[in-house]
């Protein structure tokens, strides 16, 4: 069997076989199919896909590539939850304190940044000393005494995936169905996840687009998860704007910071209470949506969410009085507000054109070895459905980069796009 082979079967619209693909993966990850076979391989994925038989066995081929996490007799049911991606998508850093703050223990292990999308882990950076390198050993522990991990994801667990998932950001390859399912898939099933949550982003600023493509991703990862034993609920949610007001590693924590003290942008607010509501549900804490509701949201006004999530960067090493004190977090060189050009309803604000000049201010990366800038980004003052009046601010860069704020500057403004009658807001969540 060879790798040249397999690519051109997959080239040439062939389904693979389990055999075939088992091969493909083992020799990636022991090195003896190189970066390039593989890139060829995801960029044939990508443009013929795959039948779900195929995704099925490239996810266990994954998972199977490394450790499998079990967490019996460490919590009573393994629960997590993961987003298809997004800009300005920080709901984990409320969601697993709120839900860890009402008794649901839950261990997530999170990816870096994927072309526009940012990650997790960069975000998690931004505050210092924090490790995002927890072993499988100290995953578990942590869990059992604290009720909450938030980490990268372990080298021994489906290596496969880390190695897959780093390749796809830079060859063009990231909106691939398949291997989005596979990917998210592999690294559940390898932590050891009983119940899955999935927040399936949908529109301009998601690697779906469309509610149809949204749908085919969920129902693949749904009919993974079925196979795989695993309880999986996917919500399908807007991506076409930003979510919240902040794009960019710093100031996306400074906002969770915002929301788990009771404060945060409406619409993040609610995102973050409504997939917390469906994890209790799935994590047999609350008896339906309705009370997990309620308990998320006391869990927030009494302050024990926050507490929960000092809990969790003080056991992984980082510096909690930049929590209790978030004017520590160093500052962009050049912060610049910029101003509403015209009067009228805001129709449009382009997520994807936000993150990726997020991206060029340095926010993410352009190819693998880029470092991350953590101070830069964008606070977007305005939803689409506001009335904005001339001469308002509509939105403020942080930049370390005088030509990088320039060229952010006119893409950010040209996201936005304005109506001369009212426009209905966009709606959260499509199913």
């Amino acid at each position: 069997m060879r790798a040249t082979d397999i690519i051109i079967k997959k080239r040439d619209h062939g389904e693979l076989t389990q055999e075939e693909i088992n091969f493909f993966v083992q020799g990636f990850v022991k090195g003896e199919i190189p970066d390039y076979q593989v890139s060829a391989w995801a960029m044939a994925v990508l443009l013929n896909g795959m039948t779900p038989q195929e995704t099925t066995d490239l996810t266990l081929a994954m998972v199977s590539s490394g450790r499998i996490l079990d967490l019996t007799g460490v919590v009573d049911i393994a629960v997590d939850k993961h987003s298809s991606g997004g800009v300005g998508d920080k709901t984990t850093f409320v969601v697993l304190p709120v839900v860890a703050a009402c008794g649901l223990p839950v261990g997530k292990m999170s990816g870096r940044g994927l072309g526009f999308s940012g990650g997790t882990l960069d975000k998690l950076e931004s505050i210092p000393g924090y490790r995002i390198n927890l072993n499988t050993d100290e995953f578990k522990q942590q869990l059992k005494e604290k009720g909450i991990v938030l980490t990268g994801q372990s080298l021994d667990l489906a290596p496969a995936d880390g190695k897959l998932y780093a390749l796809r950001d830079v060859t063009g390859t990231v909106p691939s169905i398949p291997l989005i399912a596979s990917s998210i898939m592999s690294k559940k099933i390898a932590a050891g996840a009983n119940a899955i949550v999935l927040d399936v982003k949908v529109g301009r600023g998601a690697f779906m687009e469309t509610l149809e493509s949204a749908r085919e991703l969920s129902d693949l990862m749904i009919k993974i998860g079925e196979l795989a034993g695993r309880k999986t609920i996917c919500l399908l949610s807007d991506m076409n704007q930003p979510l919240g007001h902040a794009v960019g590693n710093t100031l996306e924590v400074l906002e969770a910071i915002d929301t788990l003290k009771g404060g945060g942008p409406a619409d993040f607010r609610e995102h973050c209470l409504h997939v917390s509501a469906h994890m209790l549900v799935i994590g047999r804490r609350a008896k339906d949506l309705d009370e997990g509701r309620r308990m998320a949201e006391r869990v927030v006004a009494d302050g024990s969410a926050f507490e929960k999530f000092r809990v969790l960067v003080q056991a992984q090493s980082g510096d909690v009085s930049y929590l209790d004190d978030p004017s520590k977090f160093p500052p962009a060189k050049f912060i610049e507000v910029v101003n509403a050009p015209r009067s009228g309803w805001l129709s449009q604000v382009d997520a994807r054109s936000v993150g990726e000049a997020s991206v060029s201010l340095g926010a993410g990366r352009a190819k693998k070895s880029d470092p991350v800038d953590h101070a830069v980004g964008f606070i977007i003052h305005h939803k689409v459905g506001d009335r904005v009046e001339k001469g308002e601010p509509l939105f403020t860069i942080y930049a370390d980069d005088r030509a990088k704020q320039e060229e952010a500057r006119g893409r950010v403004l040209a996201a936005h796009v304005f109506s001369e009658v009212a426009v209905p807001p966009l709606p959260l969540f499509y199913d």
